[in-house]
């Protein structure tokens, strides 16, 4: 006869809590703790102190176009290693193991979209494929989409993300700077403008060329902007660098860039430069359609 009858109670594991307690992280900026999803929700910056986080090149397009409008190009140009270029790797095996990582095959991606109803020919760069480093497809993509916007009568819009030029290519990816450089200068010949947008980091050969030639150059906050880092500088010049030295705002200060401007407002910034830099006359009111706007108010 059983005199004890004792159940075991069903235990069920979560491993997910559905209160959305999961996903807390810590912010590198302020030390404060934010919940992935509402980093998310705010652009990948963080709530609290505004700091901005890396965007991958895909992140940054639905960010910036119009659902469903991007139409990408210039993907024939693929990637090569004319010097068959070997460091500790080969450099094919780098190549490689970037696409893997980022499910992309070059670091930028370009192609023709439209940013609040305004047709834009637009290039990203994707840090997180080699540094977003200019190697010659990079240079190449850039170059036939400047030379597409005059045919089709477009803005360009480029947004950097880049460590400069591609070692391993050598000669041939300093040479994108100034092919980027000379399309650029036949895009304002042609009375087209051109917004440049420099994110967190743009550096070296990058911000040597077609980053700091924009008709208006918008920084993030809080970017590195620069030809070498501060490191770099430091050690030649044998000087202690200001205080946020070659960051946004500093620059801003000194004129080199425009504008600062978060990223939760670039999208309607990009396209309120991109309707005053293109299509005046259809803004141009006569003086009586002005005198009535103002009876009405």
């Amino acid at each position: 006869m059983v005199l004890f009858l004792r159940q075991k109670p069903k235990i069920k594991v979560q491993s997910t809590k559905k209160d959305g307690l999961s996903g807390w992280i810590k912010c590198s900026h302020c030390s404060e703790m934010i919940h992935a999803n509402d980093l998310k929700k705010n652009h990948s910056c963080c709530p609290k102190c505004t700091h901005h986080y890396r965007l991958s090149g895909l992140q940054r397009i639905e960010l910036l176009v119009d659902e469903g409008t991007f139409k990408e190009l210039f993907t024939q140009f693929q990637p090569t290693d004319p010097l068959t270029f070997a460091d500790t790797e080969k450099y094919t095996d780098r190549i490689t193991r970037a696409q893997e990582k980022t499910k992309r095959d070059e670091a930028v991606c370009v192609g023709t979209c439209e940013i609040n109803g305004l047709s834009t020919a637009l290039g990203v760069l994707d840090f997180s494929f080699m540094g977003g480093s200019m190697g010659s497809v990079v240079g190449e993509r850039l170059t036939s989409l400047i030379e597409y916007a005059m045919t089709k009568r477009m803005p360009v819009v480029i947004v950097a993300a880049s460590g400069g030029a591609r070692m391993q290519e050598s000669t041939l990816s300093l040479m994108q700077m100034a092919k980027t450089s000379g399309a650029l200068a036949r895009l304002s010949d042609a009375g087209l403008p051109y917004i440049s947008v420099l994110t967190n980091p743009t550096t070296g050969g990058i911000t040597a060329s077609f980053a700091s030639l924009g008709d208006i150059i918008i920084a993030e906050p809080g970017a590195l902007i620069g030809f070498a880092g501060p490191r770099v500088v430091e050690q030649i010049t044998k000087e202690k660098l200001p205080k946020d030295a070659q960051r946004s705002e500093f620059l801003l200060e000194k004129g080199m860039v425009d504008c600062i401007v978060k990223r939760c407002e670039l999208k309607e910034k990009l396209s309120y430069f991109l309707r005053m830099l293109t299509g005046n006359e259809k803004e141009v009111r006569t003086p009586k359609e002005i005198l009535k706007e103002l009876a009405e108010v």
